[in-house]
């Protein structure tokens, strides 16, 4: 394996590392915005607990405090999640560019490799065909 394939292989492998990452900080934001409507869908039902008995209606000003509290935790876990993302997509994208560099650059010298072979053969297949000329017309 050429020092070349092994860069290729070695970036590619950093590549999907920072793509699975990337996923699993999209879950990660995926769970935290279902946490926030959880919270939501519970706040209403509090709400209609509170307002079906008087106990619950003294109770809710603590509960509100505390959903609140939850509420603006989950929304900065959020906006640091998001954040993150943007940095693993630009991980992403930079990893992705120096995959193909190095890519490009093995295509470019396999292509030159079988253009030096081909032109190595058309030499050789010129020389058959000239001294086959020669037999035939007794030229040396």
């Amino acid at each position: 394996m050429s020092t070349l394939e092994s860069l290729i292989r070695i970036h590619r492998w950093q590549l999907d590392e920072r793509r699975r990452q990337l996923v699993e900080l999209e879950v990660l934001a995926e769970r935290v915005r279902q946490d926030l409507l959880r919270l939501a869908e519970e706040r209403k039902l509090e709400e209609a607990a509170a307002n079906a008995s008087l106990e619950g209606k003294y109770g809710f000003p603590g509960y509100i405090r505390g959903a609140l509290d939850r509420r603006a935790t989950l929304e900065r876990s959020l906006a640091e999640v998001e954040g993150q993302i943007a940095r693993a997509r630009e991980a992403v994208a930079a990893a992705f560019q120096e995959m193909k560099r190095y890519e490009i650059a093995a295509a470019n010298r396999e292509r030159h490799r079988r253009q030096q072979a081909d032109r190595r053969e058309r030499i050789e297949l010129d020389g058959v065909a000239l001294d086959s000329y020669r037999r035939r017309t007794g030229t040396a």
